[in-house]
């Protein structure tokens, strides 16, 4: 019997992998992305506390199109911005076991330009 391989369970083993790595501390937070089939989401979480601290996503900033490369940009601005007004400066970049590449790099991109170090 073959056993068929579904996608999305592959890359939440890679993230089990990935959050054995790093943790989120109060003085280095994790940056947690996610994407849909239609958006894509971005949160600093601590993970002592487990509480989210700052949060974005496509959705609330009302783009046109919220699936694409310039989408994932306006993200990772938005949350960029966010988390200097909440006094984070650095964060560990959690890709939530996505390929950086496309939309994850775009939205790390755009984070950093904002001003955060990671």
């Amino acid at each position: 019997m073959i056993k068929k391989v579904v996608r999305t369970s592959t890359r939440v083993k890679k993230h089990r992998k990935l959050r054995n790595r790093f943790t989120g501390t109060p003085s280095r937070p994790r940056l947690a992305v996610y994407r849909s089939n239609n958006h894509i989401y971005a949160q600093i979480i601590d993970d002592t506390i487990g509480h989210t601290l700052v949060a974005a996503s496509s959705k609330d900033l009302g783009l046109e199109k919220t699936n694409d490369v310039a989408a994932a940009t306006a993200v990772g601005e938005a949350i960029g911005k966010k988390a200097l007004e909440a006094g984070i400066e650095a964060v560990v970049f959690d890709r939530g076991g996505y390929v950086y590449h496309g939309k994850v790099a775009a939205l790390a991109d755009g984070a950093r330009e904002a001003g955060l170090k990671f």
